[in-house]
This record gives C-alpha cells, sequence and structure tokens, in this order.
C-alpha cells in the first residue's frame, strides 16, 4: 500500500487544516488508518486512528475534542481535521495504514507510512 499525505502548511493559532492521505494498491476499506507526527527531538506520537472494523477512533489526548479522523473509501482517502491549532501542534505529520484492526499507537503495527507533511504554526 503506497500512501500520500498532503495539506500541511502554515497556519495561526487557533486557526485549522484539514490533512488528507491518499492510499493506493490495497483494499482501503480494510485499512486501519492513523495519523503520526513528529518534531524535532521528539518521538513519532499517535495524533489519531481510525479502525476499519467499527470505524472506532482513537485519539491522543492533546487533540481530543479539537481533532477529527475520517474516511471516504469511495475515494481511498482518510483526513484529520485539526481546529483550534497552538504552536504545540507544530511537526511533520505523517498517514499510516495497517490491515489489522487497530487503532494502536505502537508505530511498529503500522505496516504502511506517507512521506509527511508539515504543519507550522505561528503568527
Amino acid at each position: 500500500v503506497q500512501l500520500q499525505a498532503s495539506g500541511g502548511g502554515l497556519v495561526q493559532p487557533g486557526g485549522s487544516l484539514r490533512l488528507s492521505c491518499t492510499a493506493s494498491g490495497g483494499t482501503f476499506s480494510r485499512l486501519s488508518v492513523g495519523w503520526f507526527r513528529q518534531s524535532p527531538g521528539k518521538e513519532r506520537g499517535l495524533v489519531a486512528a481510525l479502525r476499519w472494523r467499527n470505524s472506532i477512533a482513537n485519539y491522543a489526548d492533546s487533540v481530543k475534542g479539537r481533532s477529527t479522523i475520517s474516511r471516504d473509501n469511495a475515494k481511498n482517502t482518510a483526513y484529520l481535521q485539526m481546529n483550534n491549532l497552538q504552536p504545540d501542534d507544530m511537526a511533520v505529520y505523517y498517514c499510516a495504514a495497517t490491515t489489522i484492526s487497530t487503532t494502536t499507537s505502537f508505530t511498529n503495527s503500522w505496516t504502511s507510512w506517507g512521506q509527511g507533511t508539515l504543519v507550522t504554526v505561528s503568527s
């Protein structure tokens, strides 16, 4: 499975962004999808994930209530809507996928990764 992430950019504090992750080469409806982020000097961590079975979502505490993960199986695309962005949200965001029905934060469980898209939050 190949993943292509897009939608990053520069946003002011309090602003919003929607990231997209388009998949090819697999059965998208049978893929769990996740968004991770990594900033300099920090480990890559889970932002949000969506299981392919039952569409159960999991969010990091730091984004809960202001982010929404969703998917459009007809477009082979997953989305991460992020609102009220703050400087702490600034990072490279990666999408990931796996055939396991999971929302785990364990990066080794995710078998496919996109190239990353940079989110910069600054006034």
